[in-house]
């Protein structure tokens, strides 16, 4: 399931972003506002949405429903519901000392010379 919705969440973003790149900006109708005076705004005037416009509209909300739904589906499958569940219990190594000698004639061989006074 979660598959399937992936792909249609990645045709979605592909379309989507088609289409706003079909689309005409605000900020080229921006020079009308500064000499030509066709426009009634700063950056022109506007009339009721056309066709890309509506599709971008339902495009986006398709692809925020399809993000929350694998957001979903992730966090069901994702297990413990923290990071610090998913560590396993693992026992802290134990510091080594230097090993001590066995007996004491090898600590006598093995201690450096007093030193003379």
């Amino acid at each position: 399931m979660g598959q399937i919705i992936l792909v249609i969440h990645v045709l979605i973003a592909v379309v989507l972003v088609v289409l706003v790149l079909l689309q005409h900006g605000k900020g080229a109708d921006a020079g009308a506002a500064f000499g030509s005076g066709a426009s009634a705004t700063v950056f022109g005037s506007r009339g009721s949405a056309s066709f890309l416009t509506r599709m971008t509209a339902m495009l986006a909300t398709g692809f925020f429903l399809t993000s929350l739904t694998l957001a979903m589906i992730a966090a069901r499958q994702a297990g413990p519901g923290s990071v610090v569940d998913r560590v396993p219990d693992q026992p802290v190594p134990e510091e080594t000392a230097p090993a001590a000698p066995e007996d004491d004639d090898a600590a006598n061989e093995q201690a450096p010379p007093a030193p003379d006074e």
